[in-house]
């Protein structure tokens, strides 16, 4: 619907209906003119231009409106009836009021059709932030359980509760029985045992060590999309106790490049975080920004808060960040192109994670170093190789409708990043590479660190035992090498773990007491042979793509801590250890990270002010005092 008006002048100016009706409350018609423009060259309903762009307030807006219609308007204190759908009002816009009265917050592209019919008898006004706060707070249980049961209900085998299958069960009582029975059983026996399990870690570090000799490709060149043809794009961030970081994390979102009445910017927060809600109501946020609170509930788990937001998500695209991250501002735009150019089945982009206080100490400088291995090296061939990815649970990019067809994440497991990587390839999908950086702030102290391991390596068992409930299913779905990619990536990422002390204390023992047999013998020469190659390959896994990672970022002088990495990956064992003894106490408990910490910051991203590009080059500077921790 197009209205033509007069301009102070005499001309003829023609508005949408949702806009011109401003002019009759008292708006500028410069203002509404502007908004007017800014939809057509963006190619948006043109009061999603007007607010999003923070032309004018929400407030404002939906106040003007509900005068025009001769409907009264309400802002805070909004009641709703208790029957009250989630999302379902939220969608649409409408709810019932606690007096029985149709509450009304159109969103953007349904003003037009509201002004031609006219508004409901008995209907009141609000705005569509209040009213979504407003059904949140009345059906909080109900979005509750929601967020937290509908995989397992909709589709139990990829859901982790309610934990082992009883083959799974039997699975495990059969092995323990023959690893009893292996410690009474015939030498030769225990020497192919031993040969075996060998065998079967080379063949899981040989990804680490193919990965290396595939050069990633750059951000492919593709062709821009046109602003008018971009999609909506919703933006996720999970936040709980952030209140260090949320300066920095407002002035990175608002630095993305794209077009701000396409942007769903949306902070989820935890409904008795009063610090973090207190943080972002003193900042001046931007009109694309908005603030869900996650009502009270079980488990406390990220995912569980995403699943809250994400029946909300405006975007046809969705991207999930971190509290602590700072993504390069061009992701959306190269992400939007790529979903473009590839086919329906990729259905997920993972970014590159870096990590930015590298010198804070010999932690953080691992960490750098394991970080680059895993998404400068790694991450192109799984994905150029259309393999299984578990995600990295930040900078991960989706199509929305897939993410919805897979019922979100898993509010159960503590990975909920690996657990939908995994669920990805199961359902036929592909995850893509996105070469563009998100810098990352690690933890410097062994307390923090060893915490948020154990999270992973609990989260990389639960995951392993979602997806191992069908192992011929999963092997006619994802093939004899996709298979073996997801084992090697998860489950065996926890073996091993598990087996290096182990390992280490079995080689020191063997070649103390008897580093070769007394004759000939060709099995317990392939022992020796097998344990030497299993040692050697282990070490390359671990150097190798570290070393060729600080080459492609250009970091040489982080290229002497590989030697650490053996030392650092003895501590991932103690994490993993720690992980099973937690994933029997408190399957669900989520150790969370302690952000805003960093002492160092390579690029300047993490020093509060500072505004810089993601993914800048290092720069060499001297190194503060108590940076060795």
């Amino acid at each position: 619907m197009f209205v033509e008006v007069r301009s102070p002048h005499g001309a003829a100016v023609t508005l949408p209906g949702e806009l011109a009706f401003l002019l009759g409350q008292g708006v500028d018609l410069g203002l509404v003119r502007d908004a007017a423009a800014l939809a057509r060259r963006e190619g948006t309903e043109p009061a999603a231009a007007l607010l999003r762009a923070g032309l004018m307030s929400e407030a404002a807006y939906y106040a003007a409106l509900a005068r025009a219609l001769g409907r009264p308007f309400r802002g805070a204190g909004l009641a709703l009836h208790p029957a009250v759908r989630f999302p379902d009002d939220i969608r649409h816009g409408a709810a019932v009021g606690a007096g029985g009265e149709v509450v009304l917050a159109p969103p953007p592209g349904a003003v037009a059709a509201l002004l031609a019919t006219g508004a409901p008898p008995g209907a009141v006004f609000t705005t569509p932030a209040l009213l979504a706060a407003a059904v949140l707070a009345t059906a909080g249980p109900r979005a509750a359980a929601r967020a937290a049961e509908t995989l397992e209900v909709r589709a139990p085998d990829w859901a982790y509760r309610p934990g082992l299958h009883p083959a799974q069960i039997l699975a495990l009582l059969l092995a323990g029985a023959a690893c009893l029975l292996l410690l009474d059983a015939a030498a030769w026996l225990q020497l192919l045992a031993l040969a075996l399990l060998n065998l079967t870690v080379l063949a899981v570090v040989v990804f680490r060590l193919a990965a290396p000799l595939l050069r990633p490709a750059p951000l492919p060149d593709l062709a821009p999309v046109p602003e008018a043809e971009l999609p909506v794009y919703t933006v996720l961030v999970a936040l709980y106790r952030e209140t260090k970081v949320v300066p920095r994390l407002v002035s990175a979102l608002a630095r993305l490049d794209y077009p701000a009445s396409k942007l769903d910017l949306k902070f989820v927060i935890e409904a008795d975080d009063a610090a973090t809600a207190a943080a972002l109501a003193a900042l001046p946020l931007p009109a694309r920004f908005e603030v869900v609170t996650a009502p009270a509930g079980l488990p406390r788990t990220k995912p569980r808060a995403l699943n809250v937001a994400l029946p909300l998500a405006r975007g046809e695209h969705l991207v999930v960040y971190d509290a602590e991250d700072v993504p390069d501002p061009r992701q959306l735009k190269a992400a939007a192109a790529l979903f473009r150019a590839g086919s329906d089945r990729l259905a997920c982009l993972q970014g590159r994670l870096v990590i930015d206080n590298t010198d804070d100490s010999w932690l953080t400088r691992c960490f750098t170093l394991e970080y680059a291995a895993l998404f400068d090296v790694l991450l192109p061939l799984l994905t150029a190789a259309h393999l299984p990815v578990p995600l990295g649970g930040t900078t991960t990019h989706f199509r929305t409708q897939v993410l919805r067809e897979l019922h979100g994440w898993d509010a159960w497991n503590v990975t909920e990043d690996a657990d939908l990587g995994l669920r990805l390839s199961l359902a036929g999908y592909r995850v893509g590479d996105l070469p563009l950086a998100t810098l990352e702030e690690a933890p410097a102290a062994l307390r923090p660190w060893l915490r948020q391991r154990i999270r992973w390596m609990k989260g990389f068992v639960q995951t392993t035992i979602t997806h191992s409930r069908h192992p011929v299913r999963a092997f006619r779905r994802l093939g004899p090498l996709g298979l073996l990619c997801a084992v090697a990536m998860v489950p065996g990422t926890v073996v091993c773990a598990l087996a290096y002390p182990v390992g280490i204390a079995l080689a020191a023992r063997h070649l103390l007491t008897d580093p070769l047999p007394a004759a000939p013998d060709a099995l317990a020469n392939l022992v020796t042979a097998s344990g030497v190659a299993v040692a050697a390959a282990g070490l390359g896994a671990m150097w190798l793509p570290a070393l060729v990672g600080c080459r492609r970022r250009g970091w040489p002088g982080l290229a002497p801590w590989v030697l650490l990495l053996p030392l650092y990956f003895g501590l991932v064992s103690l994490a993993a250890w720690l992980g099973l003894a937690e994933l029997l106490r408190a399957p669900y408990r989520w150790n969370k990270t302690e952000h805003g910490l960093a002492a160092t910051s390579r690029t300047g991203a993490m020093r509060r002010g500072r505004a810089v590009r993601a993914g800048a080059p290092p720069r060499r500077r001297r190194r503060p005092p108590d940076a060795s921790g």
